[in-house]
């Protein structure tokens, strides 16, 4: 398996990768933002894309009145299908005293062909009346779906997480929420802390203040993937058709919080709620799940997930969902588990660690991340790695995800590299040879 390396950009700002999803459908374009830490969404400004064959670079948005305090952009993905770029926005009126921040922020969409003309894809009204269909806080790290129609992502709630701040018992907890075709109106709002959106968005994992130990209760659902690109095949032979894959927190027999995998099955119309439980919440309860939705613990293990963030991945089919989690040895590996649970698999067999999010190829034959200072990727059925670039120095290392092209034969990745007397995260290409 060899891969040669070129460097993409050069020139002096960061130029930060999502971490999956920043091919344009044909692969011409890489979507970034200007990030040069991770973290930093809200003093970040722009968003950007950069041609594969000649590293032009064409900017797409930028905040307006940006300042330390937000609105601030990033983690920006490319939808599959469409020449659309979408990406974290902070509330359009931060400032001090309400700055950019987990339970402020909302996905915008903007065409390649009309830059700088956002398009706001999930509604959000934390005014009373609450809608259905909008949510009342701050959505992160969107994941396109197969069909390029959905998208899931974290979500965390700004009506509780002001009530937390007046009761204690009370806790903003992250969870996992999903959006689908279908407008959704909120009333004009000069404040700009209200919009509507292009999707209907609600949340479908379920999330407590105090899960009893021993159970499958959780505090908190996130970094989640979608399973196959039409979903997977149930037990019994039947097919669920869209369903996500997320990391939540659970206490073990002694009350110590460990990680275990969950899937929340979810049906096609998600409009409906359960009968006393309204999609969109109230002044003291969090938004609920729609009718129909299964959310099931999958891994049942002594230690749970360990290693690097990262976000859970499936092969096309989802008959297998990727995770990391520590060996006999101690040393974080890459594994596999189906998503109607059983046996774990082991796919990586390294002396070393993974160190970052992880990406399955579109051919779903290998596995792309970073560890031991390079690129590699690792056969899914034979458990061979392959070291894609030379080991490099600490200052100088991969950083964050290897992600693929659409057509499997790219991986993108960032370096930190030195410029001057300051150091950039540049994007460097591995294309196969």
């Amino acid at each position: 398996m060899q891969f040669a390396e070129t460097q993409l950009t050069t020139d002096k700002q960061g130029h930060f990768l999502n971490s999956t999803q920043v091919f344009s459908p044909d692969d011409s374009w890489i979507v970034y933002d200007t990030r040069n830490d991770d973290g930093g969404i809200g003093v970040t400004g722009t968003i950007a894309i950069v041609k594969v064959s000649n590293g032009e670079i064409t900017p797409l948005y930028h905040t307006a009145n940006q300042t330390k305090y937000g609105p601030g952009v990033g983690a920006a993905t490319f939808n599959p299908k469409e020449n659309m770029v979408l990406f974290i926005h902070g509330i359009r009126n931060a400032d001090a005293a309400n700055p950019y921040g987990f339970a402020r922020r909302t996905a915008v969409a903007v065409y390649t062909d009309k830059p700088s003309q956002p398009v706001f894809m999930d509604a959000r009204d934390v005014t009373l009346p609450f809608t259905a269909g909008a949510l009342r806080g701050g959505t992160h790290a969107y994941t396109w779906s197969g069909d390029a129609q959905w998208l899931c992502f974290t979500y965390n709630d700004y009506i509780i997480d002001q009530l937390g701040k007046r009761d204690s018992s009370v806790k903003d907890l992250r969870t996992i929420a999903v959006m689908a075709p279908g407008h959704v109106t909120v009333p004009d709002d000069p404040s700009f802390e209200n919009n509507s959106g292009e999707k209907f968005a609600a949340v479908v994992a379920t999330v407590t203040e105090n899960p009893a130990p021993g159970s499958d209760e959780i505090d908190k659902a996130f970094d989640e993937g979608w399973i196959g690109k039409n979903g997977y095949q149930k037990a019994d032979g039947t097919q669920q058709r869209r369903a996500v894959a997320f990391q939540g927190n659970v206490r073990d027999a002694n009350g110590k919080t460990i990680t275990e995998v969950f899937v929340s099955d979810i049906p096609d119309d998600i409009t409906h709620a359960a009968p006393g439980k309204p999609l969109e919440g109230t002044t003291t309860t969090r938004p609920n799940v729609p009718a129909g939705v299964t959310q099931r613990r999958i891994t049942f293990t002594k230690h749970g997930i360990e290693g690097p963030r990262h976000w859970l991945k499936s092969t096309s089919d989802g008959g297998s969902i990727f995770f990391t989690a520590k060996d006999s040895a101690g040393v974080v590996q890459i594994c596999a588990v189906s998503p109607n649970g059983g046996a774990i698999r082991q796919i990586t067999h390294n002396g070393f660690p993974v160190e970052g999010p992880i990406n399955v190829s579109p051919d779903d034959k290998y596995i792309a991340y970073i560890a031991d200072n390079s690129v590699f990727a690792t056969d899914i059925k034979t458990g061979e790695s392959f070291r894609l670039t030379e080991r490099s120095a600490d200052d100088t290392k991969p950083a964050g995800a290897a992600i693929w092209s659409n057509d499997g034969k790219t991986i993108a990745f960032n370096r930190r590299i030195k410029d001057g007397d300051s150091r950039f995260f540049q994007i460097f290409l591995l294309k196969r040879k």
